[in-house]
């Protein structure tokens, strides 16, 4: 007996694609039919999937004809107007966008944290958390379990990638205008650099220069000087964690890295805490790899992680100051973990359970 249909809507995208390459390096898939939705711009492409070559299909209800799972990998908008469609079709709507992630009555999942959520969708739709708040989830939730999370304060570098293409070729570009000159001794000659390249201030995604830079600003303003991503971080967390009442201060900040997230977190816990047990716990935690010899100056980068499913933890510390609370450093790969892979294993989850 055949499997049930998944689709992928954005399948084209830059997340759709991270989808694609997962689904093509999973060794056993439980899906039937694979369906591939685009807008009529990519409509007719063909892309192979598990080594049998379809056709993309263009955006429309009747594209959700038959679907089981679909998995939404487009803009907020898009979502907000084609999930529910997608549902009234009979299918469950497993959205990565921002669009739904904070509707009460809309699950926000990371399957190694909250899985049992997946049964709680009155609106057939389940949302995935945004990139930056899933980067630390599953290390959080390891240690929530067992010791009680209380506060938390988290500063983020993100990559250039959370901006999506544009963001990327943006960065690249910088470097290329930067590479070989004289820069990052005197104030705004980066600036200068690039504006002689012809890359100008206002094209930027970034708020100010990337390359050479740190930009202590991600996503869009918000009252009281915060910006979306921090709320988001603080708002996701809460729920993911099933802790309305979190104490949660987050910093974000972009940095000159093409894709991974990281962040440096500072969490309080209920319960009298060790980095021994910590470890157990993150040795133990099938979707975690530990990196912390701090005697041999092992820990996460980057770099070490881009292209990597798991989340990685390092630099895990007593608080010198505070009691029972750790701090530690995460990376993960933003595009996959923090988007296409945590989409598709909230899918696998509603098959397999």
């Amino acid at each position: 007996m055949p499997g049930p249909t998944v689709a992928i809507v954005g399948a084209t995208g830059a997340v759709g694609s991270v989808m694609i390459d997962i689904l093509n390096s999973r060794e056993n898939v439980p899906w039937g039919e694979i369906r591939l939705i685009a807008s009529a711009r990519s409509a007719g492409k063909k892309i192979t999937v598990r080594g049998v070559e379809h056709t993309v299909v263009e955006l429309s209800p009747e594209a959700f004809d038959g679907v089981d799972i679909a998995m939404f990998d487009v803009p907020d908008e898009l979502s907000a107007q084609w999930a529910p469609v997608a549902v009234e079709r009979g299918a469950i709507a497993v959205d990565n966008s921002g669009a739904f992630r904070m509707d009460p009555e809309v699950p926000l999942v990371v399957p190694e944290v909250n899985a049992d959520r997946v049964h709680e969708r009155p609106k057939g739709i389940i949302a995935n958390p945004n990139c930056t708040t899933l980067s630390m989830m599953t290390a959080l939730g390891a240690l929530h379990r067992e010791f009680g999370l209380r506060e938390l304060v988290v500063s983020s570098y993100q990559a250039a990638s959370g901006s999506g293409q544009e963001g990327i070729d943006r960065l690249q570009e910088e470097i290329a205008a930067v590479a070989g000159k004289q820069v990052g001794e005197r104030a705004g000659d980066v600036a200068e650099a690039l504006a002689a390249a012809g890359l100008l201030a206002e094209q930027t995604p970034f708020k100010a220069p990337l390359a050479m830079n740190v930009v202590p600003w991600c996503g869009s303003r918000k009252d009281d000087g915060w910006t979306s991503e921090e709320l988001k971080v603080r708002n996701e967390s809460r729920k993911i964690l099933g802790i309305p009442e979190l104490k949660v201060s987050a910093t974000c900040v972009r940095v000159p890295v093409v894709t991974t997230h990281s962040l440096a977190v500072h969490a309080v816990f209920e319960r009298e805490i060790s980095v021994e047990q910590a470890h157990r716990l993150f040795e133990a935690a099938p979707s975690i790899v530990l990196q912390d010899d701090p005697a041999g100056e092992v820990f996460p980068t980057p770099a070490g992680v881009v292209g990597a499913d798991p989340t990685y933890v390092g630099r895990v510390r007593q608080a010198l100051d505070f009691p029972n609370t750790l701090e530690f450093f995460v990376c993960g790969d933003n595009l996959r973990k923090g988007a296409a892979l945590n989409t598709y294993e909230i899918a696998e989850t509603l098959v397999q359970d």
